[in-house]
């Protein structure tokens, strides 16, 4: 079994579980946690200036939150070779535990790397490479970094005009790190989100069997291709189900879809925060939901979701076209 972590039943239905055990489906992802700048709304008021984001300090704020999601049942952990030190930061309070490796699965992805520098003022944090070369890098890298193997392995951020559908080589690469018992799978991004998902799925002898994928209240155009995932048996990960914190209290505005959906939360009687996860888990196919908490407080806050009971079609207005809301996630400064 990979890395030592517990298997993964066909199609993710191994974390299909009722709405009351949101532990089992909702997993940690250490996008934010893994390195000093990112694109999170209020990420100065949860980590403090620069000089509270040395590696050592980031280190131990990642122990702590790792261990408050073990103590919290939560036990699907998601990073990438991209995120900093977040695969060492893992790797080392798996090391301190040993005995948690088997109830615990695991995630990374390869595919980009983190050229940041540890500085919040970086001109470039990170850069994409999907080409074969980098894939043999990063694997061994992955595995040095963990101790082991994931139990899934994707390449980070597939969109239409990366070459990793068309690399024969490639393919069959992935093919072979799939054969050891590795999931193998890819994450999305971009407004073509479902069109990649549905690439994937019509290719030939594909290495591919998970998909991580950007679903929330404001960018929910990769919902159908998602259950299209899921009825091909596939592990299903839904990330930024916050919209990079805005779908959080520090995000909301008087005005706008953040406006909105604040709006119903307060009509549905929970945090805005639950609203958006609970909406992500209330999808049959959405085997985990990601968590990118970097203080217990919003891993409880997250826990506590629950299914809306507000309108659906108000739910569904929130949605912008997927155009815009890339385009203005990608205009986000890092800090």
């Amino acid at each position: 079994m990979p890395g030592g972590g517990r298997a993964l039943s066909v199609g993710g239905r191994g974390y299909r579980r009722s709405m009351s055990d949101i532990a089992s489906r909702l997993g940690l992802g250490l996008a934010a946690i893994g390195r000093p700048a990112y694109i999170t709304v209020g990420r100065g008021d949860d980590l403090g200036d620069g000089d509270d984001r040395s590696v050592d300090a980031m280190r131990e704020r990642a122990h702590r939150l790792l261990e408050g999601a073990w103590m919290l049942g939560i036990r699907y952990v998601d990073a990438a070779r991209s995120y900093g030190l977040a695969e060492q930061f893992l790797g080392s309070w798996l090391a301190e535990h040993p005995g948690r490796r088997d109830e615990l699965t695991i995630g990374s992805k390869w595919g980009y790397e983190y050229v940041g520098g540890w500085r919040l003022d970086a001109e470039v944090q990170e850069r994409k490479d999907h080409g074969l070369r980098m894939l043999d890098r990063q694997w061994p890298e992955t595995l040095d970094a963990l101790g082991g193997e994931p139990d899934v392995y994707l390449v980070h951020s597939l969109t239409p005009d990366s070459p990793a559908l068309g690399d024969a080589a490639l393919l069959d690469r992935l093919r072979q790190i799939a054969s050891t018992g590795v999931r193998v799978g890819f994450s999305t991004s971009g407004p073509h989100q479902a069109a990649v998902i549905d690439a994937a799925l019509a290719l030939p002898d594909s290495p591919f069997s998970g998909v991580q994928t950007t679903w929330n209240l404001l960018e929910p155009s990769a919902g159908a291709a998602l259950g299209r995932a899921n009825d091909a048996r596939w592990l299903v990960v839904v990330k930024e189900a916050l919209a990079n914190g805005r779908l959080t209290a520090r995000g909301s505005a008087s005005s706008g879809a953040e406006g909105a959906a604040a709006q119903l939360a307060a009509d549905d009687g929970q945090p805005l925060a639950g609203l958006a996860i609970g909406a992500a888990l209330a999808h049959p196919w959405a085997d985990i939901v990601l968590s990118g908490a970097v203080t217990g407080a919003q891993l409880r806050e997250n826990l506590a979701a629950r299914p809306p009971s507000v309108d659906a079609d108000a739910l569904a207005a929130l949605a912008e076209p997927p155009a815009q809301y890339w385009s203005e996630r990608s205009a986000r400064a890092w800090t």
